[in-house]
């Protein structure tokens, strides 16, 4: 008997996309004429519950998934060492309902199973807020292991791993602000962006040939300036962003 397709619906936590999205997703994914997996959420399965993920290697043709960007599910995958061998992410920060929920009645045409629509929820009583490492990004420096003070990381050697995720402090993607590479993402950051999962987009030049030698160094000091300037501003953003998970962490220990 050939295998039939699923689906994996994130219903993320986070709240990265809005109530009203989340429910028209969710009504119309129950009369898709396939197994629908809603999950409470993604991030937390991924982690806690990845052998449910891996199991449908052998009960699904393809699994689609609906969630965020596909750089944060793909390598929050191979992070937590999630082995599916044929899967699709449809992002659901930029794509509409509309465009979702079409492309995948036409990929089900031919299904001939019974809708069957199940929600499952993480054991996990934290959420599930944890950075995700680019390993096609990411140039070993160590940055964010020295810059982090919670115990997430852990850097020898040259090598880099996210040892203990759960250390990580909710709604804090400080590390991530400093990575000279952007190989750091928090895919439940509501920020659409490199940070949460966006592919980086490549600098462009504004040299040309027409331009004189003077103002392509002119232009070159000028975004120089830019950058530095913008760095600094970052940089002060995740000195920020740490001082406060720092204090709230000592205020929940003193409420112990």
């Amino acid at each position: 008997m050939e295998k039939q397709n699923c689906l994996l619906y994130c219903n993320c936590g986070a709240k990265i996309i809005t109530d009203k999205k989340q429910n028209v997703l969710a009504e119309s994914f129950q009369h898709l004429h396939i197994d629908v997996f809603e999950l409470h959420d993604l991030c937390a399965f991924s982690l806690n519950e990845k052998e449910f993920i891996n199991s449908l290697d052998s009960k699904y043709n393809k699994v689609f998934i609906v969630a965020c960007y596909p750089r944060a599910i793909e390598n929050m995958f191979l992070q937590n060492n999630i082995k599916l061998s044929n899967f699709e992410v449809l992002n659901f920060r930029e794509l509409s309902e509309e465009e979702i929920v079409s492309w995948l009645k036409q990929e089900t045409l031919d299904s001939n199973s019974i809708p069957n629509y199940k929600v499952l929820k993480s054991s996990l009583e934290v959420p599930a807020w944890y950075p995700v490492i680019d390993e096609s990004l990411c140039t070993l420096c160590g940055q964010c292991a020295r810059f982090c003070v919670f115990g997430v990381y852990k850097f020898k050697s040259k090598k880099l791993d996210v040892l203990n995720p759960l250390n990580c402090k909710n709604n804090c993607p400080a590390c991530g602000r400093t990575c000279p590479a952007s190989a750091i993402i928090f895919p439940r950051l509501p920020e659409n962006a490199v940070l949460s999962g966006a592919q980086p987009g490549a600098e462009k030049s504004e040299y040309s040939p027409a331009k004189k030698p003077g103002l392509f160094v002119m232009l070159n000091e000028r975004n120089s300036m830019r950058r530095s300037i913008f760095k600094e501003g970052i940089m002060q953003q995740a000195e920020e962003e740490k001082l406060k998970a720092i204090n709230e962490y000592k205020k929940g220990l003193e409420e112990k």
